[in-house]
């Protein structure tokens, strides 16, 4: 009854279906790091990543028991300049909107200065990022599941892939996360991440998709970037501490 699941073809399926949804999760994680960065006590942080990549999980597995009607999502809705807008496109475009909004705005905030009680922003912040948690993890789970159906013949595989993905996507937020948090200039390098994957969906949304390859590809040069200038700044820091002791 089972014997498809040993077949070379459905193995090859699973681990290539897999992968390219740990790629894909780059972008949850980048957008987990940043939001949750502004949560101040270290334990809520870890709570707030722990919801977040389960709310992922948990929308991707329902995506997929309901499969017709994400499907159905792909179907044309109106049309606009001989360009037909599907759900899925309206879907992504609010998305990416919501990601420009959002890095823009932080950006702003990180080079004014917020204003605001420690108190006031530690206690309104778990909720409202909850709430950004849920609506981006909307999106991503839903352009996830339309990429990757075709790519394997039987939910089941489909749902083993989410579900080591989303292990893999958990052991990486935290480190991304506390790098993040621990380095305040790679918070500003991870918002115009947000900005450039916010662009990459609205085009995807008007029907000019962007290789993903070229995104991760620029992502993880500029990041090598910075990890040697804080290699560089902390190796000044030092000979500038030896410096002044004598």
């Amino acid at each position: 009854m089972y014997d498809w699941l040993f077949q070379p073809a459905t193995l090859a399926s699973f681990l290539t279906l897999t992968i390219m949804e740990i790629v894909l999760g780059i972008d949850n994680i980048v957008f987990l790091s940043v939001i949750t960065s502004k949560l101040k006590d270290p334990v809520t942080r870890k709570r707030a990543r722990q919801i977040g990549l389960g709310l992922a999980l948990v929308f991707r597995i329902i995506f997929l028991l309901a499969i017709t009607w994400i499907i159905g999502l792909t179907a044309p809705v109106f049309t606009v300049f001989d360009h037909a807008v599907s759900w899925r496109d309206l879907i992504l475009i609010g998305g990416g909107l919501f990601l420009l909004v959002k890095g823009t705005l932080e950006i702003h905030n990180g080079i004014e200065g917020v204003h605001e009680g420690a108190a006031t922003v530690k206690e309104a912040s778990f909720g409202l990022v909850i709430g950004q948690i849920l609506m981006i993890d909307l999106v991503f789970s839903i352009d996830s599941i339309i990429t990757a159906i075709g790519m394997a013949e039987h939910v089941e595989i489909m749902i083993a892939a989410v579900i080591i993905s989303m292990g893999v996507m958990y052991v990486a937020s935290g480190p991304v996360a506390d790098f993040i948090h621990r380095h305040p200039t790679t918070k500003m390098l991870a918002l115009a991440f947000l900005l450039l994957i916010g662009v990459a969906l609205i085009a995807d949304g008007l029907g000019f998709h962007i290789p993903r390859g070229y995104i991760y590809f620029s992502m993880a040069f500029a990041a090598g970037v910075e990890i040697i200038n804080i290699l560089a700044r902390g190796k000044r820091a030092k000979g500038g501490g030896g410096a002044t002791t004598h």
